[in-house]
């Protein structure tokens, strides 16, 4: 019990530090997000994976790659990437899944072409549950589906349909969380998601 008090007071300490990455990939982390042994496969070749996400520079890249994307959509949503530091590289290996779903969550809402509202949380949230990451991620999903039209009730017709569009691009696409990202920011978007599976769609702006 001492232990997991300790846990929670360091992932609150990073937290008011302003390094939102670290607090994320804790608070899963204490959560006990686990993955099946048979996702834990797919994901062998990101562990420990996370370079750090410079949106300074991927602004830079030509227009319609995938970091040029990328970092617009950071921008206009006033986000900042959810880097890793090397303290918690322990962490960071021991649980990947963890891991690569708090740095890859904003790069699936550029890939699946989502904005973030809670009709756009709710379709990057049923993409990943269908695509079957984790038990916790299902859960998730189903108290988001009570949840979100409750508070966000102009947006129930666009929760319902993304709910829709997630399980369905779930299907179409390959294994999304396994894929490092992160090597190809200087491709094109469109040649990103037909590499993945996925159709072209219209990025909210």
């Amino acid at each position: 019990m001492l232990n997991k008090l300790k846990q929670i007071q360091t992932a609150l300490d990073y937290k008011n530090s302003g390094n939102f990455g670290d607090f994320a990939i804790l608070k899963s982390d204490i959560l006990g997000a686990k993955v099946s042994p048979q996702v834990a496969d797919k994901l062998q070749d990101v562990v420990g994976y996370h370079p750090k996400i410079d949106l300074d520079k991927l602004i830079t890249y030509p227009e319609a790659t995938f970091g040029r994307e990328y970092a617009e959509h950071m921008k206009r949503n006033n986000l900042q990437p959810l880097n890793i530091s090397p303290e918690l590289e322990e962490v960071a290996r021991r649980n990947v899944f963890a891991l690569r779903y708090v740095v890859t969550h904003d790069i699936f809402h550029v890939l699946l072409g989502f904005d973030t509202s809670y009709a756009g949380e709710i379709g990057v949230l049923a993409f990943a549950a269908a695509q079957n990451y984790s038990t916790s991620l299902k859960i998730s999903f189903w108290f988001a589906k009570l949840l979100y039209p409750i508070i966000a009730p102009r947006q129930v017709k666009a929760i319902v349909e993304n709910q829709r569009k997630g399980q369905e691009l779930a299907k179409k696409a390959k294994f999304l969380l396994g894929y490092r990202f992160e090597e190809h920011w200087d491709k094109a978007l469109t040649k990103v998601r037909e590499d993945l599976g996925l159709p072209q769609i219209q990025l909210f702006k």
